[in-house]
């Protein structure tokens, strides 16, 4: 008996950048309300992510995967193959009081909200539409998981695909009780579905930013103050007290100058200013040559 995941999940870049530029920059509410939708929604992911990582019947796992069928793209937060079922699941990190009323949803103070059983509705048709393209015929059993122990329904309707903070850890033990063992053809099948994930969105909503926009500096990984100063080996935060290794830091900096400037190189002048001059230039160029293969030669040298 063995649980894979044979798909992992990982932050979007949507979400990386949205982070980012929060910090460094600020955003305007409606792009601050964008990102803290992704990141609620992320994290109601990842906390799934913990639970079905605890399984221990033979099943394979695929988190996160954005699938396009027929010119039509569409997610999947995680999804589950068995012996005789593929398991598809909607999560919803949804918090406070909500009903159900003539088919439609609400938040208390009478605002509707989407619908997520639309939404579970058309993505169960193109993934069943995708797996027979595939050669797979199992039947499709497709839930909303509602995550958040905060969340209630009030007027919850019978007999429909919803699973509710309570019924969580109930519903992944009955599936925990699946004793049919996977074969050859289970794995071909999450292989082809893993090739067919597009790495990027096509509905990703980034606001627009300059280079002299965004405020330079190093930022504390626990708190994201600006408030750093370099001790021997360590960055120290003035603000929360973290200390994390000098190196490590500048890889964090590194990484998130690429996410935001793709288009600007790396170089030890310019990591240098991303830094806001608060390590040494020699430093920033020990670490590059440690860490990345230079390009180049002279003045037009740069690092990849």
């Amino acid at each position: 008996m063995w649980t894979m995941i044979y798909k992992s999940r990982s932050e979007s870049s949507e979400l990386q950048i949205l982070e980012a530029l929060n910090t460094r920059m600020g955003l305007i509410e409606k792009d601050k309300q964008h990102y803290l939708v992704l990141r609620k929604g992320y994290d109601g992911e990842v906390l799934f992510d913990s639970m079905t990582e605890k399984l221990d019947c033979d099943c394979l796992i695929l988190n996160d995967l954005l699938l396009r069928i027929n010119h039509t793209v569409f997610q999947i937060d995680a999804l589950m193959i068995t012996f005789d079922t593929v398991y598809f699941f909607e999560v919803k990190n949804y918090e406070g009081d909500y009903y159900y009323e003539n088919e439609k949803w609400y938040v208390m103070n009478k605002t509707e909200v989407t619908n997520p059983l639309t939404q579970l509705s058309r993505s169960e048709t193109l993934l069943r539409q995708l797996l027979q393209q595939l050669g797979c015929h199992s039947p499709i059993n497709a839930k909303v998981i509602f995550i958040n122990p905060e969340f209630s329904l009030f007027q919850a309707p019978l007999g429909k695909p919803l699973i509710l903070p309570t019924q969580v850890k109930r519903f992944l033990k009955r599936l925990n009780t699946t004793s049919a063992k996977l074969s050859e053809k289970h794995r071909i099948i999450a292989e082809k579905l893993v090739s067919l994930h597009l790495t990027e969105s096509p509905n990703t909503q980034l606001p627009s930013y300059l280079y002299d926009e965004v405020r330079k500096g190093i930022t504390s990984h626990k708190c994201t103050s600006f408030f750093i100063s370099v001790k021997g080996r360590s960055c120290l935060c003035h603000e929360c007290g973290n200390k994390e290794n000098v190196s490590l830091a500048l890889m964090r900096c590194v990484k998130e100058y690429k996410l935001l400037f793709p288009k600007r190189r790396v170089t030890t002048i310019e990591i240098y200013l991303w830094c806001n001059e608060i390590i040494p230039k020699q430093r920033v160029r020990r670490f590059l040559e440690k860490n990345f293969k230079i390009v180049g030669i002279h003045q037009w040298a740069y690092y990849d």
